[in-house]
C-alpha cells in the first residue's frame, strides 16, 4: 500500500468515524482531553498494521492514546435509472 492509498484510507476512516460521533456525541466522554485517536480497521489487515505502528510511535513518545476499532467504510453503490 503506498503512502498516498494509507492517507485516503485513513480519512475514509476519520470521516466515518465523525459521523458515528455526530449521531451518538457521548462516545466523546470515553476519549481523554488531549488524546491521540487511532482508528484501527478489523477489515483491512494492512492498514491496521501501518496505523498500528504509528500507535506504538506515539505511546513511545508519551502520547495519551485511544484506540478506536472499526469496519472500513463500504464505498456506496448508486442505483442508477433512466425513467422512460
Amino acid at each position: 500500500m503506498t503512502p498516498d492509498e494509507l492517507v485516503k484510507k485513513n480519512m475514509d476512516l476519520h470521516a466515518e468515524w465523525m459521523r458515528y460521533v455526530f449521531d451518538h456525541p457521548e462516545v466523546l466522554d470515553q476519549v481523554p482531553a488531549g488524546a491521540d485517536l487511532v482508528i484501527l480497521p478489523t477489515d483491512n489487515p494492512a492498514l491496521a498494521q501501518a496505523n498500528e505502528q504509528i500507535l506504538r510511535s506515539l505511546k513511545a513518545q508519551g502520547h495519551p492514546v485511544v484506540v478506536v476499532r472499526m469496519k472500513s467504510p463500504a464505498p456506496p453503490v448508486p442505483t442508477i435509472e433512466v425513467p422512460r
